[in-house]
This record gives structure tokens, sequence and C-alpha cells, in this order.
């Protein structure tokens, strides 16, 4: 039983993990290489992460500076930030790209902030089905007869609190993350 406990933990760590790399990927008005991190560009056939391809720089708050290490890539990394759905158009002077960050209107903060809330939520979700599935493990291991009533109850409180402790974690996160929108 403690194995489960310990596993259902670890789901729940990995599912704040996903969530902290989503809010690291959100654009909040200053450069963040993260934004980059799901932009991949089509490298001789090959998708491929633009940090692997060149080197990624904040030369001021606002600007973000891509520098390819093949200068024959530089269009097809341009290409592939004008699909994605960063919003930023980049500017190429034949030798790196660079990315200006424009400041954010309130109406887009309060977009970012509504993204932000869905995200914690789906998050949230996902924490709740780790605890679903875990409480159906636990049930199992009841009918098998390898755990006692005690200790079912038992696991299901832990559990339960595991669950009850990220939610709060999540909470915060979001908080924090809806303040560094709305004060920039």
């Amino acid at each position: 039983m403690n194995e489960l406990i310990k596993n259902t933990e670890e789901k729940m760590i990995k599912t704040l993990g996903v969530l902290e790399r989503d809010y690291k990927s959100i654009r909040a008005g200053r450069a963040n290489v993260a934004v980059l991190d799901r932009i991949n560009v089509d490298y001789y056939g090959c998708p491929t992460p633009i940090q692997q391809m060149a080197a990624v720089s904040v030369p001021e708050p606002r600007i973000l500076m891509i520098q390819p290490w093949d200068a024959t890539t530089l269009k097809a990394i341009e290409k592939a930030i004008l699909t994605s759905d960063i919003g930023i158009n980049p500017q190429n002077d034949g030798r790196v790209i660079r990315l200006a960050f424009p400041p954010l209107t309130e109406e887009r903060r309060k977009e970012i902030v509504k993204e932000v809330k869905k995200i914690a939520e789906d998050t949230k979700v996902a924490i709740r089905n780790t605890r679903r599935d875990a409480l159906e493990k636990l049930k199992g291991l009841k009918k098998a007869n390898s755990i006692t009533e005690d200790d079912e109850a038992n696991g299901e409180k832990k559990i339960q609190n595991l669950t009850d402790k990220y939610c709060k974690e999540i909470d915060s996160m979001a908080g924090d993350k809806e303040k560094e929108i709305l004060e920039i």
C-alpha cells in the first residue's frame, strides 16, 4: 500500500512539473526563452527544437535573439516561428533573428489569465484522475484481501491529503502566474 501511495505522489509531482513548464512557455510581455520550447524547425526533414540549432539569448528585457549555428537554417527557423502560435513576427537581418515582445494590452492580459486558469483547472483534473486510479487500485487490494478495511481507510485518507496538497499548490502557482501577468 505504501508503494501505491508513493507512486501516486510521484505522478502528482510529475503533473505539477508539466504545469510549471506550461506556465514558463506562456508569453507574459517579457522575453523568455521558454516560449520557443514548443517550436520545432524542419531541419533536413527532421523536426528539431530551436535550442538545438541556435544560440538563444535575451539581450534586452523585451527582445529575444536567435543566432543559428548554421546560417542556412535562418529561413527555416523564421518560418517555424511564423507558423507557431506565439504571435510575434521575427525580424531577420541575415545573421540573427530578433523577436521583439510588445507590451501586453489589458485585453490580452485578461485572455492570458483565462488561459492560466484553464491550464490550472486541467491540471487539477489530472491530479483528481490520479487520485481516482489510486483509489481503484486500493479497492482492488481490499477485494483481494491484501489489506484490511482500516488500511484501505488510511490509504484513502492519505491519497485525499495528497490530492488536497497538490491542488493547493496548483492554485498557488496559478495565482503567482496571474500576478506576474497583471503586474507587468
